[in-house]
Parts: structure tokens; C-alpha cells; sequence
């Protein structure tokens, strides 16, 4: 795969296996020197969850920006292994842990910038530090737990 930034959907979906309505990042932007990407989120006035959350003062659920945040780390650990060469097959990550603090809230009509970094890595299980931002503002940040899936035995 060739990997040019800003990448869009295409190139997005054949990393994540997330398909609307449940895709939420819509462009990643780049990987930057420290190894953290850079990635975003168009927050459009009839997402489905508006309908809901809430009707007279529609805003992004929290677990939404957590979950846009997990998406962009999936990507990281993705697009590192391709520029760094690997040719082994991408593993599926799962949402194993979240910790966030919101500042703010967002609103239709936001981009929602999505930072995560790398902190820690053991075993098939990654820790990263997130934050997202809406026009440079924190809105959000904390860290992100993804565990690759576990390989299951196919013992007789």
C-alpha cells in the first residue's frame, strides 16, 4: 500500500476495519517526528447520534471523541508498521481501556483533531496518550488501551 497524507476514506478503510455509520475518522493529516498521529473528524449536523444527544442542543457523546481517538490510535499502530516495512498482516485491535477528561464539548459542524502517541507497549496490549481538539482548543485527553486479538487454539 502506498501511504501518502493526507490519506482519505479509501485508504482509512482499508486499515480500519470500522464502516459508517461507526467510522470516525474521516482524514489522517500525518504522522509526525515523535511518532504521533494526527488525524480528523468532520462532525456533520445529521450524524445519527444528534437524534438522541440531544435533540434541542445537539453534541458529540463523550464515548464518541473516546472512540474516534481509539480508531486513530488503531491507525497509528497500522501505518507504523507499513513505514516501517513490515509485510506481516495487520492484527484487529479491540477497545480494551479508556481514560479521558473532557474540557469541552462538540458541536455539529466541528472538526475534531485527534492526537495519539504511543506511551507504552507489552505483549499484544498498547497504551497511548490522546487528545483531541477542536479549533486548537482541548476538548478532550487522556489515554487509550488497544489489545490485539488473542489467537485462538484449534486443538483436536
Amino acid at each position: 500500500m502506498d501511504i501518502h497524507f493526507p490519506m482519505q476514506r479509501k485508504d482509512i478503510e482499508a486499515l480500519l476495519p470500522h464502516r459508517d455509520p461507526f467510522r470516525f475518522v474521516d482524514r489522517v493529516l500525518e504522522i509526525d517526528n515523535s511518532g504521533r498521529i494526527v488525524a480528523e473528524k468532520d462532525v456533520l449536523a445529521d450524524e445519527w447520534y444528534f437524534r438522541g444527544h440531544f435533540p434541542d442542543m445537539p453534541l458529540v457523546p463523550g464515548v464518541i471523541v473516546s472512540e474516534a481517538l481509539a480508531q486513530a490510535s488503531g491507525l497509528l499502530v497500522a501505518l507504523t508498521k507499513l513505514l516501517a516495512g513490515s509485510t506481516e498482516e495487520l492484527p484487529m485491535l479491540f477497545l480494551a481501556g479508556v481514560n479521558m477528561k473532557y474540557q469541552h464539548s462538540v458541536f455539529p459542524g466541528d472538526t475534531l483533531r485527534l492526537l495519539s502517541g504511543l506511551k507504552r507497549e507489552f505483549g499484544g496490549i498498547s497504551l497511548f496518550d490522546v487528545q483531541a481538539l477542536v479549533k486548537g482548543q482541548p476538548v478532550g485527553r487522556g489515554t487509550v488501551t488497544l489489545a490485539a486479538k488473542a489467537e485462538s487454539s484449534k486443538d483436536g
